[in-house]
C-alpha cells in the first residue's frame, strides 16, 4: 500500500474513536509511529483535510473536526441555531451589522415592498464550538420586528426571535449550491477567495397568514457544515 494512504488509514481508524476537538500528535509523534518521512504524514494529513475529518490551526496543531448537518426540508425549521444545538454542538451567533436600507430589486419583490420602501438589513456571523461556521445576509420585511439587534443580543436565534414575536417561521423556498462567497464574506469566514463554501438562500413566511417575514442568503464553510435537502416526508 502507499505509504501515504496507508498513515490515513491509520490516522482515520484512530480518529473515529477520538472526540470532535481531540487533538492530534505532533508530526514528529507521527513519523516515529509510523516509521515515515514527513512529507508522508503531511500528505496524509492533507487527504483526511480534505474530507473534512481533520483540521489543522496555525501554531496550535491537528484536531479532530466535525461537521453539522443542516437539514433543509419543507417542513423542517428555518434554523441553524437548532440544528447545531440538535447535534450536540454549541451555537454562537453575533451580529456583526443593522440597518434600515432599501433591498435589492428582487428582494423587495418577495417581500412585497416598493420601490424606497426601508427594511432592516442585517449581517450576522455565527460559530459552531467556537469555530467560525456561517456569515448571513438577512434581509426583514417592514413592521416583522421592533428592535431587532437588541432582541439578537438576548436570544442569539433570530428564528426563535421570530416566534417570541408571535409569528411561526416556516420555509416558503430553499435554494442550496456550492459557489465562492463574496470578499467581504470570504475574509469573514476567514477563507481564500478560492475555497468554495455553501450558498444557501431561504424566502420565509408566516405559517400563519402567508405574510412575508424575511429573505436570507448565508454563506457556510463546507470544513463546518453539510448542507442535506431532503424532498418529501421520511
Amino acid at each position: 500500500m502507499d505509504p501515504v494512504q496507508e498513515i490515513a488509514t491509520h490516522l482515520q481508524e484512530e480518529i473515529a474513536g477520538l472526540a470532535p476537538g481531540d487533538r492530534l500528535p505532533s508530526e514528529h509523534e507521527l513519523m516515529r509511529r509510523f516509521g515515515a518521512t514527513r512529507t508522508s504524514v503531511r500528505r496524509a494529513i492533507e487527504r483526511l483535510e480534505a474530507r473534512f475529518l481533520l483540521r489543522r490551526s496555525q501554531g496550535a496543531g491537528t484536531f479532530v473536526n466535525r461537521r453539522i448537518d443542516y437539514l433543509v426540508s419543507q417542513d423542517g425549521a428555518p434554523s441553524l441555531h437548532r440544528a447545531v444545538e440538535r447535534a450536540g454542538a454549541t451555537p454562537r451567533t453575533f451580529l456583526i451589522d443593522t440597518s434600515e436600507r432599501e433591498a435589492p430589486e428582487d428582494i423587495r419583490d418577495l417581500l412585497g415592498l416598493s420601490a424606497g420602501e426601508p427594511c432592516t438589513r442585517l449581517v450576522r456571523l455565527a460559530y459552531i464550538d467556537d469555530q467560525i461556521a456561517t456569515c448571513a445576509e438577512e434581509w426583514i420585511a417592514p413592521g416583522v420586528l421592533e428592535n431587532v439587534a437588541v432582541s439578537l443580543r438576548a436570544i442569539e436565534s433570530l428564528s426563535e426571535v421570530l416566534r417570541g414575536s408571535g409569528r411561526d417561521p416556516v420555509r416558503a423556498w430553499s435554494r442550496a449550491a456550492t459557489d465562492f462567497a463574496p470578499a467581504e464574506m470570504s475574509a469573514r469566514l476567514e477563507l481564500d477567495e478560492t475555497t468554495p463554501s455553501w450558498c444557501l438562500e431561504t424566502f420565509t413566511r408566516d405559517s400563519e397568514n402567508g405574510a412575508a417575514l424575511m429573505f436570507s442568503r448565508s454563506w457556510l464553510r463546507q470544513d463546518r457544515v453539510r448542507v442535506v435537502i431532503r424532498f418529501g416526508g421520511g
